[in-house]
C-alpha cells in the first residue's frame, strides 16, 4: 500500500510545452537571417527554437570551443610557459603574431584563441596537449564521440575550410553546454579584453570579437567564426534570472541581431525555477529506530512563464522493513501540472536504520508499532 500526500506548490504554466522542433513564424521570434540556428535551454538540453538545425555546415572559429575545452581538461596548469613551435607561426588567418621559441603562458594562449580567435594559439595548444595536430585532431574527434555527436566532425582545431570539417547548430548549442559547466571556460570567453606582456619587447592586447558580451544584458560566454565558404558563425549563452540559454547560428548575414531576436524570445516566455527539497518520516519495522527520515533533493523545473498550478505527490510506502541504508531509495517525488508529469525526483534515505533481533515480547513490540501508526 501506499500515501499519496499532494501538496499544492506553486503557480507556474506547464500544460504546452513548446515542441522540441519550431518554426519561427508561430513562435514570435522574429526572423532569423541564419541558414541553421537553434536556441536551447542551457541545463536541461531543450530545444526552444531551431531552423534546420541538424543540417551539417562548416562552423569556422566556433571550433576553438572544442580547442578550449580539451585544453582546459589536458590538466596543463594555465601558469606553465610554453615554447612556441616553428609550425605555430604564420598559421593563416586570424592571430596574435606568434613567434618562434616565444615562451609564453598556456593561459595567454586560451586567451589568444576565444579572444583575438588566433589560429596559432590554436595549433600551438594543439601541439602542446597531444604532441602535433593530427593527434589533437583525433581527441577532438573522440570528445564529440562522447558526447554523442553524430552530426561533427573536426580535421583542425582552429576552423579554417575544410569540406570534412562540420558540424551542425544542435551540436554546437550541445558543444558550449558542455563547455560551459567549466567555471574557467566561461571566465575567458567572457572576457572582454586581456593584455599580456610577452617578453619586454611587446605586450600583446587581446579584444573579444563577440560584441554581444557589450551589447545585450546577461550574455556570459561565446565564440564568434568567419571564413568565405562558412559565414558567419556565432555560439553565445545568456543569463537571467538563473536561467541559461544557448544561442547558435550558422551562417547569418544578420547574427548579432538574430540572437538578440532569439534571447528575446527566450527570456520572455520561459523561466527555471527553483524546487526546494523537503523530508518525511517513515516507519520502521523490526528497526533499532522506529522511523526513518527520508528525503528529496533540492533541484530546478524549466518552465513556460505563465502560470498554472502544480501539485507535488509523495509515493512512498506505509511502512519499512529494517534494514534501510543511508541513501537508498525508498520512494518518489512526482511533480504534475493538469495531470501531466514533469519531473520524479527520488525519496532517498537519511540515514541507515539496522535490523534488531528481538529475542522476547515481539507481540508488545508490534503492538506499539501499530499503535504508533495511529497516533
Amino acid at each position: 500500500m501506499r500515501v499519496i500526500f499532494k501538496l499544492i506548490a506553486f503557480a507556474l504554466l506547464c500544460s504546452a510545452f513548446i515542441p522540441f522542433n519550431v518554426n519561427a513564424e508561430n513562435v514570435g521570434v522574429g526572423s532569423i537571417s541564419a541558414s541553421s540556428a537553434c536556441l536551447i535551454d542551457a541545463e536541461g538540453g531543450r530545444v526552444l527554437y531551431s531552423k534546420n538545425a541538424e543540417k551539417q555546415l562548416p562552423m569556422a572559429s566556433t571550433t576553438k570551443i572544442m580547442t578550449a575545452i580539451l585544453a582546459l581538461e589536458s590538466g596543463i596548469p594555465l601558469d606553465r610557459v610554453i615554447k612556441i613551435p616553428q609550425n605555430a607561426v604564420g598559421v593563416e588567418g586570424s592571430s596574435i603574431y606568434l613567434r618562434a621559441g616565444e615562451e609564453i603562458s598556456f593561459e595567454t594562449l586560451l586567451y589568444g584563441l576565444l579572444l583575438s580567435s588566433a589560429n596559432d594559439s590554436a595549433v600551438a595548444i594543439a601541439i602542446t596537449v597531444s604532441g602535433s595536430v593530427e593527434n589533437f585532431v583525433a581527441l577532438m574527434n573522440k570528445k564529440a564521440q562522447d558526447l554523442g555527436l553524430v552530426n561533427t566532425h573536426f580535421t583542425n582545431p582552429h576552423g579554417l575550410y575544410d569540406k570534412e570539417h562540420f558540424t551542425t547548430a544542435l551540436d554546437l548549442a550541445r558543444i558550449m553546454a558542455y563547455c560551459i559547466k567549466n567555471e574557467i571556460f566561461v571566465s575567458i570567453s567572457g572576457c572582454y579584453k586581456k593584455i599580456a606582456q610577452a617578453g619586454e619587447d611587446l605586450t600583446r592586447v587581446m579584444i573579444n570579437h563577440n560584441r554581444l558580451l557589450r551589447t545585450y544584458d546577461g550574455v556570459i560566454a561565446g565564440k564568434t567564426g568567419f571564413t568565405k565558404m562558412s559565414g558567419r558563425c556565432l555560439v553565445t549563452v545568456a543569463e537571467r534570472e538563473g536561467l541559461r540559454l544557448i544561442a547558435v547560428t550558422l551562417n547569418a548575414p544578420n547574427d548579432w541581431q538574430d540572437h538578440t531576436n532569439l534571447y528575446d524570445f527566450g527570456f520572455a516566455n520561459y523561466r527555471r525555477v527553483k524546487i526546494d527539497g523537503f523530508t518525511v518520516k517513515i516507519p520502521v519495522i523490526s528497526g533499532n529506530a522506529s522511523e526513518i527520515e527520508v528525503k528529496s533533493s533540492d533541484f530546478s523545473l524549466f518552465l513556460p512563464k505563465n502560470s498554472e498550478e502544480i501539485t507535488t505527490e509523495i509515493k512512498a510506502p506505509r511502512f519499512i522493513f529494517a534494514t534501510i541504508g543511508k541513501g537508498e531509495k525508498v520512494g518518489e517525488v512526482v511533480y504534475k501540472c493538469n495531470g501531466r508529469i514533469l519531473a520524479k525526483a527520488p525519496l532517498l534515505a537519511c540515514e541507515t536504520v539496522e535490523k534488531v533481533k528481538y529475542r522476547f515480547n515481539i507481540f508488545t513490540r508490534i503492538i506499539d508499532f501499530i499503535k504508533g501508526i495511529f497516533k
